[in-house]
């Protein structure tokens, strides 16, 4: 499985020492998982010195802020993730809708920063990757690749970003200021759907030794950085919650798929409380859903195939949600004719409504899952429905001036469209497009992959069926604290240990 990165000791001795020598000249320190998932197990010296860094700098230090405490300006640490709670006047719903808020991530102000750490950390310290004479190819439909090139910057060594050309100008503004060459960034056909001609370029770059693809979909440190970090983090802010709120349970967590790499915090939250896991996607491409296909524009959440790291056989529930209801949502929560009837005629409280640009379009996705797995459950005032927000409304300004405004409200944006949009992709979001899974329905699904793992990808069949057993994800998930023990190993041997 080293294919996955999942080995628990030194695999090439000259990679690695020449690994620990690029750290020791660059003086780099790498953080713990577990000091990512509780950054007050962070060394004081190495926080003290934080203190100095701006969070947008490439600077190694920032690899210790890639957890979920960060405050809004990204500098500070908060005792509690930073997280909204949104009340029925919002939703619609009686269940309250929590949602942590993936922003305060340095460097690219999105969650997926964490997975690029998770997929390149475990590589480096056991050998597998080569900072010196090899590049990190990140593909990508939007954030991991903006991850990858920030993580792999910071760490000493290139990396490559590989995405549809159809995403958001943002995002191809932010990796040009970051990569270090130009042709660092490479552009394949389509949009946010397009995830096999990514794959299909991948294996091109694949052949030359030089390159190392970390493939988020297929990269179970992806998985386990989530499990442990997200899912600690969640925990964190639904105990917040019940040390006044007793009752509160966290009944299920929404959560695109994408990658199916933030998803695996949702089977801690099940460890820990029982919590339904539900899957979303686009309606326009109900992979899951329907064994579907399509284009939409919830840029950030991948399809028509299902990702190796995804436990299928854990997910409770499939939501699908259309790009029409993310794209016009996202008008109605960053415009000001959207605020001002939220708060004039729906009693949305103003420093709730002022909040709201946390929420990019696939954010608001998981949210509009929330409101529909809320209704199908029938969940009460104490049954809240956990989410995230991957990334906020500043990643898709060029989306709404100049496409989904344009496009949708062509004679302008005023309360009265306001009021419609709101009440038909909000408190309209209904019950359907939702499947609560049975053994069937997730074996259709975990049967799925087959296709693209086995006959596209090449992985062993044995391999493949493993992953039906939650006992092998148990397994998998002793690698955490295994590769925990080795990046202490490693920062002591770089001599920057306690730096």
């Amino acid at each position: 499985m080293g294919r996955q990165g999942l080995e628990r000791a030194v695999v090439d001795a000259p990679v690695y020492g020449r690994a620990v020598q690029r750290f020791r000249d660059a003086r780099i320190v790498m953080p713990t998982f577990a000091q990512l998932a509780d950054p007050l197990t962070i060394p004081y010296a190495i926080s003290e010195r934080l203190a100095n860094v701006s969070p947008d700098a490439p600077d190694p230090l920032n690899l210790f802020r890639v957890h979920w405490f960060n405050d809004r300006d990204r500098r500070g640490r908060v005792p509690v993730p930073q997280h909204l709670v949104l009340p029925k006047s919002l939703t619609g719903v009686d269940a309250p809708i929590i949602i942590a808020l993936g922003d305060r991530f340095p460097m690219i102000a999105a969650h997926k920063v964490l997975a690029a750490y998770s997929c390149l950390a475990p590589r480096i310290v056991t050998g597998q990757f080569d900072p010196v004479e090899q590049r990190a190819i990140w593909p990508s439909t939007g954030n991991y690749c903006r991850g990858g090139v920030a993580i792999s910057r910071i760490m000493g060594c290139r990396g490559v970003a590989v995405l549809p050309e159809g995403m958001s100008q943002e995002r191809f503004d932010w990796l040009e200021r970051w990569v270090a060459d130009p042709a660092d960034i490479i552009r394949t056909v389509g949009t946010e759907s397009n995830v096999k001609e990514i794959y299909d370029k991948c294996a091109e770059l694949g052949a030359d030794s030089a390159n190392v693809i970390l493939n988020q979909f297929a990269e179970f440190g992806n998985h386990l950085g989530h499990y442990l970090v997200t899912g600690q983090a969640l925990e964190a802010v639904v105990e917040s919650h019940r040390a006044t709120w007793p009752n509160l349970r966290a009944a299920a967590f929404t959560s695109a798929t994408g990658s199916a790499g933030t998803i695996g915090a949702g089977d801690w939250l099940k460890d820990r409380y029982g919590t339904k896991i539900v899957a979303v996607e686009a309606l326009e491409c109900p992979t899951l859903l329907e064994n579907g296909f399509g284009e939409h524009n919830i840029q950030g959440i991948g399809d028509k195939h299902v990702p190796l790291i995804h436990n299928v056989m854990n997910t409770d529930l499939v939501v699908a949600v259309s790009d029409v209801a993310t794209d016009q949502t996202l008008a109605t929560f960053n415009t000001d004719a959207g605020h001002e009837y939220l708060v004039n005629r729906r009693d949305v409280p103003v420093e709730l409504v002022g909040e709201l640009d946390s929420l990019g379009i696939s954010s608001i996705c998981n949210v509009l899952a929330a409101i529909k797995t809320a209704k199908v459950l029938d969940l009460g005032p104490d049954e809240a429905v956990v989410t995230i927000a991957t990334d906020g409304a500043a990643m898709y300004r060029s989306e709404l001036d100049g496409k989904i405004l344009p496009r949708d409200f062509p004679g302008g944006f005023d309360t009265v469209l306001a009021a419609e949009t709101f009440g038909r992709h909000v408190l309209g979001a209904g019950e359907d497009h939702v499947l609560e899974l049975t053994r069937q329905d997730q074996d259709r699904i975990f049967n799925l992959g087959y296709y693209t793992w086995v006959e596209q990808q090449g992985i062993p069949l044995a391999e493949f069926e493993a992953r039906r057993d939650q006992a092998w994800w148990r397994e998998l998930r002793t690698l955490i604290p295994a590769w925990d023990a080795m990046i202490d190993e490693f920062n002591a041997e770089a001599g920057v240990g306690a730096a």
